[in-house]
């Protein structure tokens, strides 16, 4: 059984004491590195963080030798239907059809809530 220490984490949402989805992904474009084709990859991903629902927004550069995507985007959820909305929104939907598809060379994705929730 798990306890309580520092390798549980919760994300309780203030609004309404519930446990928020993390959504994560980790990926590697097929762009050169530090090109103008990555940077405006990057950007485009960067605007899906005004979609209605999205919290915590970050992309950050991978540096770990252990994992061999170059980038990753974590951001999180209130409740599920605010994913599903997100998963739904048409700003995403076109990001995913016009970008990711073409230009992401390989991802994982998951989706994470706290242990006890």
């Amino acid at each position: 059984m798990l306890s309580d220490g520092p390798l549980v984490s919760t994300f309780p949402n203030p609004d309404t004491n519930r446990m928020m989805i993390e959504h994560t992904v980790t990926f590697s474009l097929k762009h050169s590195p530090d090109s103008d084709a990555e940077r405006a990859f990057l950007a485009a991903a960067n605007e899906l963080s005004a979609i209605p629902g999205v919290q915590d927004f970050a992309i950050r550069r991978q540096v770990s030798a252990k994992h061999p995507h170059a980038f990753g985007i974590t951001m999180r959820f209130a409740t599920q239907g605010d994913y599903d909305a997100y998963n739904a929104h048409p700003m995403h939907v076109a990001f995913v059809e016009e970008r990711w598809l073409s230009e992401v060379e390989a991802f994982q994705e998951a989706d994470f809530v706290p242990l006890d929730s």
